[in-house]
């Protein structure tokens, strides 16, 4: 057994661990950062990337279909799935080097590939090295949630780990889920050529505002995937090519299955209880990310919050500070935006309306509808509105629902991590013409009933108009 004694020891190279490592490194601390599988983890190998690259395979083919209203006669295409799935490779491989050990060992972090245990309360073992640090970051992330429907063990099934690798196309795809990888994926693969069953035990988008989310959903429908809401899985039964999902609303028969039902805390190789480390179902830390043990902190979807790659990255961020400098930080949540990427998008930040009615009582609903914004008649995108939650002058939450709706988030996003007023944005002066407008136009609404439907204002400016020279 080899001893190492280190500043700072990040376990797991994801976006939260890999922040970390980047930031504590450059700083000038003495970094070990431990991977024992793939370095970028789950948002470049499984998740984010090669999700949002079969997204845009799956756009080409849908443009093909769809251009008859500009003057381009739609042809049925012939889509090569495996190509595609090509194209999913080469972006990870394009984007992997930025995440590599290479990379990182080029900056000064010592990388081990082994995974990691907990010895004691400051020591970690990886492979033949026992480790030391004064400061240890958890940043394991999570894996599929794979629930135990009976059956499910004796048949061929998918996650998001082993999709991406199925290079011949299915006829029939099966996914249990209807969150965000469900609609995702259940949209790719129609477009791609395939039909697609979703179940889904409650409501398809069930975190997302309703309001925006059937919007979503009916764009779905309507590109030909079936979406079976309220029905429970179960029991499982058949073979590879002929899988039957047996549920409360009927059976259900495809060629391949999809499993899409969320995450679950990469904690059970850790050995936490050596470490004096609380934990549940995740790791237990306070708003400033640190565990039970005070040496040690938890980012990303290992400590239980949202579970984005963005975040982890924000977490990341976060811990330096104490990790570093012992000044103290705290993570907040209600600035953070989230993003589905099915066409239209859909994305929020802050409350929505319901949790800001059930929290603050009284707020104000801003809407401004896609059919109102120029750009998006000329590309007959029209479908969606923008819903900004005001409370005392203040936006609350923001949730779009149409085209680029992860891009345009951002502005909202900005705004509640700034605490701004419903009238900076207003007075934000956009492009013409852009979607952009859209959140500019949302946030002049907030004046519509104080400024043009007031009467008081309306006397006002008879009377200086009488007395102007």
């Amino acid at each position: 057994m080899n001893d190492l004694n280190t500043d700072v020891l990040v376990i797991g190279a994801g976006s939260g661990g890999l922040s970390v490592a980047y930031g504590a490194s450059q700083m000038g601390a003495d970094v070990t950062l431990l991977e024992g599988h793939r370095m970028g983890g789950d948002c470049l190998n499984f998740g984010c990337v090669p999700s949002k690259a079969l997204l845009a395979a799956a756009k080409h083919a849908h443009a093909m279909r769809t251009g008859g209203a500009f003057g381009v006669a739609p042809v049925e295409p012939e889509i090569d799935y495996a190509a595609a799935k090509r194209h999913v490779h080469e972006t990870i491989a394009r984007i992997a080097p930025v995440d590599s050990q290479e990379r990182f060992e080029g900056l000064g972090v010592r990388v081990i590939r082994e995974m990691g245990r907990f010895t004691g309360e400051r020591t970690v073992e990886a492979g033949d090295w026992r480790i030391t640090a004064r400061r240890i970051v958890i940043a394991t992330g999570s894996s599929p949630l794979v629930p135990p429907i009976p059956g499910l063990v004796d048949v061929p099934y998918l996650t998001n780990e082993t999709l991406f690798d199925l290079m011949e196309r299915p006829d029939h795809l099966v996914i249990v889920g209807g969150g965000p990888i469900g609609m995702e994926m259940a949209q790719a693969h129609r477009r791609l050529g395939c039909r697609v069953t979703v179940i889904e035990g409650e409501r398809a988008m069930g975190k997302d505002d309703p309001e925006l989310a059937a919007v979503v959903l009916d764009a779905v429908r309507g590109e030909g995937v079936q979406i079976m809401e309220g029905v429970k899985a179960e029991r499982v039964s058949g073979e590879a090519g002929a899988i039957t999902v047996h549920t409360s609303g009927g059976d259900v028969t495809g060629t391949h299955l999809l499993m899409a039902v969320g995450r679950k805390a990469n904690i059970e190789r850790l050995n936490l209880d050596a470490a004096g480390i609380a934990h549940d179902r995740t790791v237990t830390v306070g708003d400033d990310l640190r565990t039970s043990n005070r040496h040690v902190y938890a980012v990303g979807d290992v400590a239980g919050r949202l579970q984005f790659t963005h975040v982890a990255g924000y977490h990341g961020a976060t811990v330096l500070r104490p990790i570093l400098f012992g000044l103290p930080a705290k993570a907040r949540q209600h600035h953070i935006p989230w993003a589905t990427y099915t066409d239209p998008e859909l994305a929020q930040v802050g409350l929505t309306e319901a949790e800001a009615r059930e929290r603050h009582g009284d707020v104000e609903v801003l809407r401004f509808r896609f059919d109102e914004n120029d750009r998006a008649i000329a590309e007959r995108r029209t479908e969606g509105l923008i819903k900004v939650v005001v409370h005392r002058g203040k936006p609350v939450g923001a949730g779009i629902v149409g085209p680029h709706a992860g891009e345009l988030i951002g502005v909202w996003a900005l705004a509640l991590a700034n605490g701004m007023k419903v009238g900076d944005v207003a007075g934000m002066v956009a492009p013409y013409p852009t979607l952009g407008e859209v959140s500019k136009r949302a946030a002049g609404q907030y004046y519509v009933p104080r400024l043009f439907e007031s009467e008081l204002v309306k006397r006002a400016v008879r009377l200086v108009q009488r007395h102007l020279p």
